[in-house]
C-alpha cells in the first residue's frame, strides 16, 4: 500500500464482476478488503487522485493486527446495518467515484448505454500521457509557426501595407483567441476523451453536428499536412536548385522597378518530393506518441533559433547589404510600405500587370488565416494528455498569444527593413534578411512546415478514429481502434488524402480550402460554448472561468464573416459539404444521445412557451387536440404489442399535417412497488411502439390498484399548465357481454363521468378492428348525427378525417336531429349559414324526432326490435333480481338507485330510433359520427351499457363523440 494514501489495487479482475453485476451487496466481515474512510479535505482538487486521498484500504489482516476486528463479530454485524440503509457499501461507492473519473473502468464512448467498442479484451496497458508543454504548447506552436510566416508574410505586408496587414493580423487573431477562450470553457466543463474539437462540439451540439463538423475539420487537417509539406518541398528546392530532378521555371518580372527573372520549383519536383516526404512522416507517425515526443524538439527548436536569427539580421542590415532592396530598420521604408499596393500578379505571386491574378485584403485574408490555425492541436490529442482540464486552456491560449504578439512585431519589422519591390518579388526575404547564414532560415522553414505536417497527419487520424468509435456511422467501422492503440488504419487513410493533394502542387489553391474547414470547426466551437452558456444547465460548471457567451456569439459571427471575406463560393461548399454529411448521418447514423445542448434548449423553449400559454383557456383559433389515448384494450392483442394498432392509427387522424400530440396511457394493476420495474419496461415498450407507429406522442404507464382508480388519478394529473389532454380516446367495450366481464359496465361508465367532472372531450371507437389505415383508402360519406351542441368538437374531426389520405375521397353529411316541433326548414337554414362561416362543406338533412309507437313499423325493422327486446327482457330480469333481494339497492357511488321503468323504456325508445335513422341513411358511410349521451343519474351502469348496444347496433364503424363545453371552433377570423 502507497504510504501516501493512494488506494492500492485489490482483486483487480473481481472489479469488472462486481460492478457489471448491477446488484450491491454489504460488505461482510470476510470481504478482501475493508475500507476507513477519515475525513476528505474540502478544498482539495477535483481530480481523481486527490478524491481518494485520504481512503485507505486496508486488509483484514492489517485490521487484525491493529485489533480492530471483533471476536464475536456482533459489532461487525451491527457496522453492516448502518451501511445497509443507504443500500450500497462503501467499497463500491469508491469504485463508482473510480469509474466516473475513469480511472480504472474506461466508460464507453459511444452514447448508448453501457456498449462497449473496444475491439480488445482484458486490461490494457496505460498509454503514455502528455503534459501541458509537449501535449499542447508545442503542438499548437508548431502548427501556428508554419509556412505563412516564412515564405508569404513578407509578401502579405508588402502587398497589404503595414497599416492594414496589422488589421489582417489583429483581425485572425481575434478570431483564433475569442475561439480559444470557447474551447477553453468547454474543455473545462468535464472529462474529455479523444476526438478534440469534435467531441466539444458532439456533446453540445448533437452527434449529428458533431460529425459532420468534425468530419470537415478531419478533411482540413489532412489538407492542411500536403500545405506544409509543399511548403518545405519548395523551400528546399530554392534552397538547394540542384536537387531538381525536372526542369526550373523561369519567371519574368515586369511589375517592379528593375526587371529581373525568378526563378520558380518544377511543379513535378513539387510532386515527388512531396509524396516521398509525405511516406517519410507517416512512419513516424505509426512510431506512436513516443516516437512524436522525441521528434517534436528536434523540429521545433530550429525554428526558434531561425527566428531568433531573422530578427538579429534585420537588426544588423545596412542599406543595400546583403541584397539589393534591403534598407535596414528605416524610418522612411517604413512610411513607403504603410499603405497598401494591391496588384496584379501571375501566378507564382509576382507583380505583373498582364497577370490573371488581383490581390485584395479578402484575399489575403483567405492567405493568411492558416498562419493562425493550430490552436487545435493540442485538443486533437485530448486522449493523450494527464490532465485536459488544465493543458487545453493553458497551452492553446499561450501558443495563440504567443504567436499573435510575434505576428505584429514581424509587420512592423518588415515594413521598415526593405523596399516594397524587395518584400514582393523576394519570397524567401526572411531567408535573405537572416545572420549569419540564409541557411539557418532555409533550415527552420523545412523543419517548421515538417513539424507542422508531423503534427496534422498525427491530429487527423485520431480524430477521425474518435468519430469512428463513437460508433454513430457505420460505413467509419474500419478507423476504430481501442482507447490506448494507434490509429493505423485511419493514418493510413490521412496519409493517402494528403498525397492526393501534394499531387495538386498548388499552394495559393490548397489554403482556401484549409481554411474553410477550420473557420467551419471554430464557428462549431464558439457555437457550442454561446449554447451552453446561454441556456447554463446545472450541469455546465465550467473551470474556466473567463467567458461570456457574447464573446462565444462575437467569435462564431467573426468566423461567418471571415469566411465569407475569403470567398463566398468556398463558403458555400464547405457549409453544403456538411449540410451533405449532416443529412447522411441523419439517415444512416444510430440514433445517440449525449444530453446535447439543442435538447436543453428545447426544454427551456417547452418551459418558456408553457408559461406564455398561461392557465387561461386557449382561444378557439389556437385550440389543438391532445388526445389521452387509453390504450387498456377491451379486448385481444397481438402478441407483443401494447397497444391496439388502429389505435395509434385513429390518434393521427386527430392531427392535421402531423401537427399535434397525443398521451398513450395504460393502466397496470398492482402494487407500485412491486411493479415499478415492469411499469417502466412496459413505458418503453409503448414508447417504442408508437414511435413505429409514426405517431407523435409521449407513453406512460400508471400503477393502480384498479382501473378505475387508476384513470381517475390520470385525469386529474397528466399534463401541464394547458398542456393538458383535452380529449379521451378509448374502445367501445363491444366484448362485455359476449365475455360476460360483468365489471366492464361500472368501469366505462365510471370513465365517462370522470370525464365529464374533468370537463374533457370524449371520443369512443365502435369497430375499431375495422378502422382503417393510411393506406386503405375509403369511399363514401362521413355522415354526422349532431344532436347536442359540443363546440364543434365533432365537426372539427369530420375536417381533420378529410386531411387524411384514408378519407380524403368522402363527403360530409350533417344530420341535425330535432325536436318535432322544430322549424326543419329554419333550423336548416341556420346550419348551412353556420357552417359557410365555419368554411366548412358538407350536405346538411334535418330529422325530426316524432312520437311514435315502437311497433308501428312493422317488419321493415325486424332487426332492431330484435335487439330492442332482447334488451327489454335483460333489463326486466337485472330489475327482478335486484327486488328479489330485499335490500335497498345502491350505485358504485353509494348513492341509492332509484329506477323508473318508463324513463328506461323511454331511453331505449330514444336509441332504438336513432340507430334506425342512422341504418337507414348512413348503411354504406365510410364512418358515422354521433353524439355521446352522458349516463343518467340514478341508473345502474348495466342500464347504460344496454342503452349504448341498442345505440351502435349493426353500424359498422362509429365514432360516439361527447364535447367539454368548450368551443373548438370559431367564426371569426
Amino acid at each position: 500500500m502507497d504510504r501516501g494514501g493512494d488506494i492500492e489495487e485489490a482483486g483487480e479482475e473481481e472489479l469488472p464482476r462486481r460492478l457489471g453485476g448491477g446488484k450491491y451487496r454489504p460488505v461482510v466481515a470476510h470481504d478482501r478488503a475493508v475500507v476507513e474512510m477519515s475525513s476528505i479535505d474540502p478544498g482539495s482538487s477535483s481530480s481523481s487522485s486527490s478524491h481518494l486521498k485520504n481512503i485507505r484500504v486496508v486488509t483484514p489482516g492489517e485490521m487484525e493486527r491493529e485489533g480492530r476486528i471483533p471476536e464475536d463479530g456482533v459489532n461487525g454485524h451491527q457496522k453492516e446495518s448502518k451501511l445497509e440503509l443507504f443500500g450500497f457499501d462503501s467499497l463500491v461507492n469508491i469504485l463508482g467515484l473510480k469509474s466516473m473519473t475513469g480511472e480504472q473502468i474506461p466508460a464507453p464512448s459511444s452514447p448508448r448505454d453501457g456498449e462497449d467498442i473496444s475491439i480488445t479484451q482484458g486490461h490494457p496497458k496505460p498509454a503514455l500521457k502528455m503534459g501541458t508543454m509537449m501535449g499542447v504548447f508545442v503542438p499548437c506552436l508548431q502548427n501556428i509557426l508554419g509556412i505563412i510566416y516564412y515564405i508569404r508574410f513578407t509578401w502579405i505586408v508588402g502587398m497589404a501595407g503595414i497599416g492594414q496587414s496589422l488589421v489582417l493580423v489583429m483581425l485572425c487573431g481575434l478570431c483564433t483567441f475569442l475561439t480559444t477562450i470557447s474551447l477553453s470553457a468547454i474543455a473545462t466543463n468535464g472529462a474529455m476523451k479523444g476526438g478534440g474539437p469534435y467531441y466539444l462540439i458532439g456533446r453540445a451540439l448533437g452527434p449529428e453536428v458533431g460529425i459532420s463538423i468534425g468530419l470537415c475539420f478531419f478533411l482540413g487537417n489532412a489538407v492542411a499536412g500536403a500545405l506544409y509539406v509543399l511548403g518545405a518541398v519548395e523551400t528546399f528546392l530554392k534552397a538547394f536548385p540542384a536537387a531538381g530532378i525536372f526542369r526550373e521555371t523561369i519567371t519574368k518580372v515586369n511589375g517592379t522597378a528593375v526587371a529581373e527573372s525568378v526563378q520558380s520549383p518544377s511543379s513535378h519536383d513539387l510532386q515527388v518530393y512531396g509524396i516521398v516526404v509525405t511516406i517519410l512522416l507517416c512512419f513516424i507517425v505509426f512510431g506512436g506518441v513516443k516516437m512524436i515526443n522525441r521528434v517534436a524538439p528536434a523540429f521545433l527548436v530550429p525554428v526558434l533559433l531561425s527566428i531568433l536569427c531573422i530578427f538579429i539580421g534585420m537588426f544588423l542590415a545596412k542599406t543595400d547589404d546583403p541584397d539589393t532592396g534591403i534598407t535596414g530598420l528605416r524610418l522612411k521604408s517604413f512610411r513607403d510600405n504603410w499603405s497598401s499596393a494591391y496588384q496584379m500578379t501571375n501566378n507564382a505571386g509576382i507583380p505583373d500587370p498582364l497577370g490573371g491574378t488581383y490581390w485584395s485584403f479578402n484575399e489575403l485574408v483567405g492567405l493568411f488565416f492558416p498562419a493562425v490555425t493550430g490552436i487545435m492541436a493540442g485538443s486533437n490529442r485530448s486522449a493523450s494528455l494527464k490532465d485536459t482540464q488544465r493543458s487545453i486552456p493553458v497551452g492553446t491560449l499561450a501558443a495563440t498569444l504567443s504567436t499573435t504578439l510575434l505576428y505584429v512585431i514581424s509587420v512592423l519589422f518588415f515594413g521598415a527593413v526593405a523596399t516594397r519591390d524587395k518584400l514582393l518579388t523576394d519570397r524567401l526575404l526572411t531567408a535573405t534578411v537572416a545572420w549569419p547564414l540564409p541557411i539557418i532560415v532555409h533550415i527552420g522553414i523545412i523543419l517548421s512546415t515538417l513539424g507542422a505536417a508531423l503534427q496534422s497527419l498525427t491530429g487527423a487520424p485520431r480524430l477521425l478514429a474518435a468519430i469512428a468509435n463513437d460508433d454513430i456511422l457505420p460505413i467509419l467501422n474500419y478507423f476504430k481502434v481501442a482507447d490506448t492503440s494507434e490509429p493505423h488504419v485511419a493514418t493510413l487513410f490521412t496519409a493517402l488524402i494528403c498525397i492526393g493533394c501534394v499531387v495538386i502542387g498548388n499552394l495559393d489553391l490548397i489554403t482556401p480550402t484549409v481554411t474553410m474547414f477550420y473557420l467551419l470547426c471554430y464557428a462549431g466551437v464558439n457555437l457550442s460554448c454561446f449554447l451552453l452558456d446561454l441556456l447554463d444547465a446545472p450541469s455546465w460548471r465550467p473551470r474556466w472561468k473567463y467567458h461570456h457567451w457574447s464573446l462565444s456569439f462575437v467569435g462564431a459571427s467573426l468566423c461567418i464573416v471571415i469566411m465569407f471575406l475569403i470567398s463566398w463560393s468556398f463558403t458555400v461548399v464547405a457549409i453544403a459539404l456538411a449540410s451533405l454529411i449532416y443529412k447522411y448521418v441523419g439517415l444512416k447514423g444510430k440514433a445517440g444521445d449525449w444530453g446535447d445542448g439543442f435538447k436543453s434548449a428545447y426544454f427551456q423553449l417547452a418551459l418558456r412557451s408553457l408559461r406564455s400559454l398561461g392557465a387561461d383557456q386557449v382561444h378557439p383559433k389556437n385550440w389543438y387536440p391532445i388526445p389521452l389515448v387509453f390504450c387498456r384494450p377491451w379486448g385481444q392483442l397481438p402478441e407483443n404489442v401494447p397497444c391496439h394498432p388502429k389505435l395509434a392509427d385513429f390518434a393521427n387522424c386527430m392531427k392535421k399535417k402531423g401537427r399535434g400530440m397525443s398521451i398513450f396511457v395504460s393502466i397496470l394493476d398492482g402494487d407500485y412497488y412491486e411493479c415499478a420495474e415492469e411499469a417502466k419496461e412496459a413505458c418503453k415498450q409503448l414508447a417504442t411502439y408508437i414511435e413505429y407507429k409514426r405517431c407523435e406522442g409521449v407513453a406512460e404507464i400508471v400503477v393502480a390498484p384498479n382501473m378505475t382508480e387508476g384513470f381517475r388519478g390520470i385525469i386529474q394529473t397528466m399534463g401541464l399548465g394547458n398542456l393538458k389532454p383535452n380529449i379521451v380516446v378509448m374502445r367501445y367495450p363491444e366484448i362485455w357481454r359476449r365475455e360476460n366481464l360483468t365489471e366492464i359496465p361500472s368501469t366505462f361508465v365510471g370513465i365517462i363521468n370522470d370525464c365529464i367532472t374533468a370537463n374533457k372531450g370524449v371520443v369512443i371507437i365502435k369497430g375499431l378492428e375495422e378502422w382503417p389505415n393510411e393506406y386503405q383508402r375509403q369511399y363514401g360519406t362521413i355522415d354526422l348525427y349532431w344532436i347536442v351542441r359540443d363546440g364543434g368538437l365533432m365537426l372539427l374531426l369530420s375536417q381533420l378525417l378529410l386531411t387524411k389520405e384514408s378519407f380524403e375521397s368522402c363527403k360530409i353529411q350533417l344530420f341535425c336531429i330535432a325536436e318535432e316541433d322544430s322549424d326543419a326548414e329554419a333550423l336548416k337554414a341556420d346550419v348551412k349559414k353556420f357552417l359557410y362561416d365555419l368554411r366548412m362543406q358538407a350536405e346538411v338533412i334535418v330529422v325530426t324526432m316524432k312520437s311514435w309507437d315502437i311497433r308501428s313499423e312493422g317488419n321493415s325493422k325486424e332487426d332492431s326490435l330484435e335487439a330492442f327486446d332482447a334488451a327489454q327482457r335483460r333489463i326486466s330480469d337485472y330489475l327482478g333480481e335486484i327486488k328479489s333481494q330485499g335490500s335497498t339497492p345502491r350505485l358504485a357511488n353509494g348513492k341509492a338507485m332509484v329506477v323508473n321503468e318508463q324513463q328506461v323504456e323511454k331511453f331505449l325508445y330514444t336509441m332504438l330510433k336513432l340507430n334506425s335513422t342512422i341504418l337507414s341513411y348512413s348503411r354504406m358511410a365510410a364512418v358515422v359520427l354521433v353524439s355521446l349521451p352522458p349516463p343518467p343519474l340514478n341508473h345502474p351502469a348495466y342500464f347504460y351499457m344496454e342503452y349504448m348496444d341498442l345505440l351502435v347496433e349493426n353500424v359498422p364503424r362509429m365514432l360516439i363523440v361527447r364535447g367539454y363545453h368548450r368551443d373548438v371552433v370559431t367564426l371569426f377570423t
